[in-house]
């Protein structure tokens, strides 16, 4: 097929808005810790884009889109990107171009597993964590879902990630969590935010980054890429707005809220953005507002210290939102119906595939955080952990 300028620009620029999207996790998580840890929330989050970046190209971006094996992952037929050209092949963009936009979904899904270990994360231990998790809980998860595992064989559909970033990743933090165990002093004094307006600017940049995130996954620019673009805006608003209600009623209506709930939306909408109408997005995007603030009201209560909340607002949210779109995917929108249109399979599929995603991603995060924390172990030392990670690991003050 002859290259389609048109669409591989339009893929190049998708890409480098998901890349932002990285950083901006960083720069939310940084704003959302105290001052003596801002430096390494930050930098995890390139510390992942760099090594993602070479995992992907050396075998990580094989494992997840290359020839099935057995419906669970794919071989290395692809490893060291042998075969993957830059020129157009059977699509109207080179597969070199997809490997790099799904790289940058990698990262980002890893990033934001990094809300569990926050203030408290041994960097070598990080390290190792990352490559291990990409490679046994990612790339798997990825090949289910699009590489033409078993969740797609069977008929699972997800637009743009609601299972395989967003349940993955905010499961995984859940598990992660648990293992790592509490931060020093967690319920017992404060420990808010050092930089509100910071946390600010990372939730813009995630805003902005979404639109290449869920539009760019058409892989096309077509109808259903302009839907998804309106959608992530629509479901964006309607989590910002379900938030902000919903803790006003509580107490005050906080702009750290308002933007969790932005982010919680466009989590949900998500899995459904290419297959759902503007108005079932407000729904799928208010819903995922007040649920997000009530799961994490709940985790405060249960005294877990999953500190950034990537369990409650992507995890949750992200569970959400695939099980809507089994229920309201649209036939007039993309040919796929839901539910609501008399699709009881695609429901099925939808519920199946989340449930197992979601089992699969916290037990092996759990085993492989398990069995680094045995060994190399997850902590900074606790004095360590009283000074502060900027200090103690990167030898940096903000």
């Amino acid at each position: 097929m002859a290259l389609d300028t048109g669409v591989t620009t339009w893929l190049m620029v998708s890409a480098l808005l998901v890349m932002l999207m990285t950083p901006g996790v960083g720069f939310f998580y940084g704003g959302l810790v105290r001052k003596k840890n801002f430096i390494s929330m930050i930098a995890l989050s390139f510390i992942v884009l760099s090594l993602v970046s070479i995992q992907w190209i050396l075998f990580g971006y094989s494992l997840a889109f290359g020839p099935d094996v057995g419906g669970f992952i794919g071989n290395l037929q692809y490893m060291g990107l042998s075969g993957v050209s830059a020129d157009a092949g059977s699509a109207a963009y080179p597969p070199l171009i997809f490997m790099v936009f799904q790289l940058f979904f990698a990262a980002v899904t890893i990033t934001i597993v990094t809300s569990a270990v926050a203030e408290r994360i041994r960097l070598s231990s990080f390290i190792l964590f990352v490559l291990v998790w990409v490679t046994v809980v990612y790339c798997p998860i990825a090949h289910w879902a699009w590489g033409g595992g078993w969740a797609q064989q069977m008929g699972m559909i997800d637009f743009a990630g609601g299972t395989v970033v967003e349940i993955c990743s905010g499961f995984a933090a859940l598990a992660l969590a648990m293992v790592i165990g509490k931060r020093a002093g967690f319920g017992e004094y404060s420990m808010e935010p050092h930089n509100i307006p910071i946390a600010l600017l990372g939730a813009a940049l995630l805003w902005f980054g979404w639109f290449g995130f869920n539009a760019g996954s058409a892989l096309a620019v077509n109808a259903s890429a302009v839907t998804a673009f309106v959608n992530t805006n629509t479901a964006a608003a309607a989590g910002a707005l379900a938030w902000m209600f919903a803790s006003w009623y509580n107490g005050k209506p906080s702009s750290l809220g308002m933007v969790s709930g932005a982010i919680a939306g466009m989590v949900a909408i998500t899995p459904a953005a290419g297959f759902v109408t503007p108005l079932t997005a407000i729904l799928i995007g208010a819903v995922a507002g007040v649920l997000s603030f009530v799961m994490m009201l709940w985790r405060i209560r249960r005294q877990l210290d999953e500190s950034l909340d990537a369990w409650a607002i992507h995890g949750m949210s992200g569970l959400w939102g695939t099980l809507a779109t089994g229920l309201f995917a649209a036939a007039a929108v993309a040919g796929f119906t839901g539910l609501f249109e008399g699709n009881v399979h695609q429901m099925v599929a939808n519920t199946i595939g989340a449930f197992a995603a979601l089992v699969y991603a916290f037990v092996v995060t759990y085993i492989v955080a398990w069995a680094i924390d045995r060994t190399l172990g997850l902590r900074v030392t606790a004095d360590e952990e009283y000074v502060g990670l900027d200090i103690c690991q990167y030898g940096e003050r903000a």
